[in-house]
């Protein structure tokens, strides 16, 4: 069956310089085939952590991932303001590679700062 993803919360505001957690959990064994990615608001997605906790090239350290049973965490500590967005995560498994439901991404904005809402599924 279809590996379904479901990830929380769904929309979030962070502080300044904060840490953060995203949770995604699997509804089958995926092993470590999860990745994390970030959209910022009007561009285009940019892969963030690999493999459940392995950090891709060139991201920040301020990223980090983790697994505990199905359930995988992404963190973001010092929160800045080229956080906000959309975060989703993405099972690469057992195909289809993404299968969603409505709770899977995240909108994350900063207090104090608007930014227009703009969804981006890919």
């Amino acid at each position: 069956s279809d590996v379904i993803l479901t990830q929380t919360p769904s929309r979030v505001s962070a502080r300044l310089n904060g840490d953060i957690s995203f949770k995604c959990s699997a509804s089958q064994d995926i092993g470590w085939s999860l990745a994390w990615y970030h959209t910022p608001y009007g561009q285009t997605p940019r892969l963030l952590i690999k493999a459940g906790d392995e950090l891709y090239t060139g991201v920040s350290s301020r990223f980090s991932g983790q697994k505990s049973g199905s359930d995988f965490t992404l963190t973001i500590t010092g929160v800045q303001a080229e956080d906000a967005g959309h975060y989703y995560c993405q099972q690469y498994s057992k195909l289809p590679h993404t299968v969603i439901n409505s709770h899977s991404e995240t909108s994350m904005s900063l207090k104090g700062h608007y930014h227009p809402m703009i969804c981006c599924r890919c």
